[in-house]
């Protein structure tokens, strides 16, 4: 049984969660993981300096299966199965070492040894007083705090595998400070404001899946609650802004772990601790939703009370979690909406803001709905297309047969697919290219609208204020008409 705890499918990262989870519930205010390389003799400690342990709890919390899942826990509690400690251990390594220490009381010291038992199946469940062999000094920090707890793992084999090396190992120690990050979010950015997570001394930094307070950010609604039979479920729904809106940094750092669009979805929560990081539950309408491309900035914030874990069927990892039957509908349909907002702002970079005074932007691109599916036709009210086709005169035909050819032959498979390999919309209007050239075509624009509809400069410059792409160089077209 003890080996095949080991096959629950802890990720390094998922496993020390479960672990920090015991030192917040413990009340710790700081929380020091230490990674230290060696080889085969590679280990990870985590110290804390929460309340610590009497000799009968660390027995009890070394045992496995020592909670009902059942009973009543306190609000804050983040366990549940009296698992998480061993199995998130086991998955990682086969020595388990957990020492603890209650204020005005001497350190005691378990430590579970798989091959110990493997050597000796006959003997039973057999856990050591005291640390390994050689392991002694690895316990030091813990003496120097007035209470606290410390868990190391050794002889980590699922870690250190055969061609394992030291890039690997930092590689681990990215990845690992990147989710937890994202897990314990809340916690250090300020729902407990005296919390500190550190990795070798560095103190982790918090990841918002939210973007909270960026000013780019088009769309968040307010917190919605629903009563349910096991307490009040709340949620926040989020669509973040376009890349174009965000600096680089801010534009990589808002992608997550995943990326941006195994990042979108629902984020839920247990008494502030992230359980799931994406995904859209299995809901949808007729068959689940996929994460897609255009709902890629859709994000929505969910969060239950520890009371419901049997209801949203979470797991013993805390890495899963499937909303009951008596809110699917509720949270579908806040889905739908956030899916449908964070899809306009994908397709249309926040759609062309309307010019002064309210007037629409004249777009060159019309969307058709049809009942065999959605087509794409160049608006010839447009200034730049209406300036052609009356320059054309009797060849006008011959114009609108080009845009005809443009219209049908539009590689819209070609770019969505190139869209979903490179992660990124493809760039239009002006994107990338010099102030020259944007000042050269809206030139000719400007001068036709002068000379063949015989407006003023003035006018001139607000028919192209609402005209698109120019909308977005409200400066240069102010400089049009100018001598200079």
């Amino acid at each position: 049984m003890m080996e095949a705890l080991r096959g629950l499918g802890y990720s390094t990262a998922a496993a020390l969660a479960d672990v920090i989870d015991n030192s917040i519930s413990a009340g710790a205010f700081e929380v020091k993981l230490i990674f230290d390389w060696d080889g085969p003799d590679t280990r990870i400690s985590i110290l804390d300096d929460g309340r610590g342990m009497s000799d009968p709890e660390l027995e009890a919390a070394m045992t496995l299966g020592t909670i009902n899942p059942h009973d009543e826990r306190a609000p804050t509690d983040l366990g549940r199965f009296g698992l998480g400690l061993k199995t998130a251990s086991f998955s990682q390594c086969r020595s388990l070492t957990v020492a603890s220490k209650r204020e005005g009381h001497e350190i005691v010291c378990l430590r579970w040894d798989l091959d110990a038992i493997a050597i000796e199946p006959a003997g039973g469940w057999r856990m050591f007083e005291g640390p390994a062999f050689g392991s002694e000094r690895f316990l030091d920090p813990l003496s120097a705090l007035r209470s606290g707890s410390l868990v190391l793992w050794e002889r980590m084999d699922r870690v250190v595998t055969p061609g394992s090396n030291l890039d690997h190992f930092a590689d681990l120690v990215d990845d690992v400070e990147c989710r937890l990050g994202m897990i314990f979010h809340r916690f250090l950015e300020g729902h407990r404001p005296d919390f500190g997570l550190f990795i070798n001394g560095k103190p982790v930094s918090p990841w918002d899946p939210f973007m909270k307070g960026h000013p780019a950010k088009p769309w968040e609604s307010p917190v919605a609650r629903v009563s349910t039979p096991s307490g009040s479920v709340e949620a926040q729904c989020h669509v973040l802004p376009h890349k174009d809106k965000l600096s680089d940094d801010d534009f990589a750092k808002a992608g997550g772990p995943e990326g941006w669009t195994s990042q979108q979805g629902f984020y839920v929560y247990r008494n502030k601790r992230l359980l799931l990081a994406g995904g859209w539950l299995g809901l949808g309408r007729g068959r689940a939703w996929n994460r897609e491309e255009s709902h890629r900035l859709a994000r929505i914030r969910v969060d239950i009370p520890n009371s419901a874990d049997a209801d949203w069927k979470i797991d013993v990892r805390k890495s899963t979690a499937r909303p009951p039957v008596f809110v699917r509908s509720w949270l579908t349909g806040l889905a739908e909406n956030t899916r449908e907002k964070a899809r306009k702002v994908f397709a249309f970079r926040g759609s062309p803001t309307p010019g002064s005074g309210g007037a629409p932007i004249e777009q060159a691109w019309r969307v058709e709905h049809l009942r065999s599916g959605v087509r794409y036709r160049i608006h010839e009210g447009h200034p730049a297309v209406a300036a052609v086709i009356e320059a054309c005169g009797n060849r006008r035909d011959l114009v609108r047969a080009m845009l005809r050819v443009i219209e049908v032959t539009v590689p819209v498979q070609r770019i969505w697919l190139d869209t979903a390999e490179n992660k990124d919309t493809p760039r239009t209007g002006f994107d990338g290219e010099p102030n020259e050239v944007v000042i050269e075509v809206a030139t000719v624009l400007f001068d036709d609208l002068i000379s063949r509809k015989g407006l003023n400069v003035e006018e001139a410059r607000k028919a192209m204020l609402r005209t698109e792409p120019f909308q977005k160089y409200p400066s240069l077209i102010a400089n049009l008409g100018r001598s200079e």
